[in-house]
């Protein structure tokens, strides 16, 4: 599905590639009707992806990661979308996001501890901000974390936390001081396994990536050790705001891909469908309109190609991460509802894949910080 090799790429994220898309192919591609229909991916897939090494590929192998960098977590979220499995499966949350976080925060227990059972699917991470009342307003959330000798006590609600049905390890974002109101009274608590008082909700019920579980999530007097207090106490603001140029990126390298699988899907759809006795490939809109959209596909991607090369050099700043986020995730959306167009009548049925696309787009523009919150912290370096 790739068009053109990207700078950043080389031989060994070639084969990573290749295995990659044999692998979703094989064993995700065929079960991706029954995901949807219920709402879930089995639990059973994370496994595979671990045994497969496709979690935690940019983990250090000591962690039981496989050693790489953001480079191979982009291929993976490249092909993921290339495979028409894209964000309904939370690869990018699991491995992107929650081992980065116990990886840069973590003690080396914690390291040790939670890790490798990331890595290989053993567990399930989720990373749990947004409540009923606060989502990109971190200051406004509202769950605590109280101390209590050598434990500390959650009590809140979350919602629209990805992976929230299948999660094993959930890192919280809580109060740890109830008399500051600020960002210096955030804290990252981290959930692991079954433990009293903690509650899955229901499933969310979504337009798009509903194969993805979605999930509230309760926490009615939790205990867990002191010892799961990601990072230092008072410190969560800081870690969250540290960790947003890859989650950012992550969507951008997404959106990308989204991006080119709609314009080759729809280049071959209209040179095969005919209007008016030709092919509707043959019309000057048709010519027009793709050739916008390829062209916003290549921008968008050689801006992603820079800003990978610059996160791969630790030179990736937030707000060229916010821009990156902004500019891709809006183009993704405005070049599959064109390309969806081309489609007519076929494009809006549901087994036709650029009707899914449209669908599963929406949220792009609204998780990870939605397109307001980015023009607000790009405005902000002006």
């Amino acid at each position: 599905m790739k068009t053109a090799r990207s700078s950043w790429h080389n031989p060994e994220l070639d084969a990573l590639r290749a295995a990659t898309a044999r692998f979703l192919e094989g064993e995700f591609v065929p079960r991706l009707e029954k995901w949807i229909e219920q709402g879930s991916i089995d639990r059973t897939a994370w496994n595979e992806a671990g045994t497969m090494g496709l979690l935690c590929a940019s983990i250090p192998e000591i962690y039981g990661g496989a050693g790489g960098s953001f480079a191979h977590e982009a291929v993976i979220t490249e092909e993921l979308e290339y495979a028409g499995i894209g964000i309904n499966f939370g690869h990018a949350v699991h491995a992107g996001i929650v081992a980065h976080y116990v990886l840069a925060y973590g003690s080396e227990a914690q390291k040790q501890r939670w890790l490798p059972q990331l890595a290989s699917g053993a567990m399930v991470g989720a990373i749990a901000m947004s409540e009923p009342n606060a989502g990109s307003d971190l200051q406004g959330l509202r769950t605590r974390a109280r101390a209590d000798g050598d434990e500390l006590v959650l009590t809140g609600q979350k919602t629209f936390i990805t992976n929230g049905q299948h999660a094993d390890l959930v890192i919280v974002v809580a109060r740890t001081n109830a008399s500051e109101k600020g960002s210096s009274a955030l804290s990252l608590v981290v959930v692991d396994g079954e433990r009293e008082g903690f509650r899955k909700g229901r499933n969310l019920k979504k337009i798009g990536i509903r194969a993805s579980d979605t999930s509230e999530l309760f926490f009615d007097e939790v205990r867990v050790p002191r010892d799961n207090l990601l990072g230092a106490e008072g410190a969560g603001f800081a870690c969250l705001m540290q960790q947003l140029p890859q989650e950012r990126l992550i969507l951008a390298v997404g959106a990308v891909a989204a991006m080119e699988r709609a314009v080759a899907l729809t280049s071959a759809y209209v040179k095969e469908r005919k209007a008016f006795g030709r092919a509707i490939a043959e019309f000057q809109n048709t010519r027009f309109e793709l050739a916008e959209c390829k062209t916003e596909a290549t921008v968008a991607r050689v801006f992603v190609d820079e800003c990978i090369e610059r996160h791969l050099r630790g030179e990736l700043d937030n707000t060229t991460a916010s821009m990156a986020k902004l500019w891709c995730t809006e183009r993704q959306n405005r070049v599959i509802d064109r390309c969806l167009q081309l489609f007519g009548g076929y494009g809006y049925m549901q087994e036709y894949p650029i009707a899914r696309m449209f669908a599963d787009a929406r949220v792009q523009r609204i998780y990870g910080g939605t397109s307001e919150i980015m023009k607000e912290l790009i405005a902000r370096s002006l």
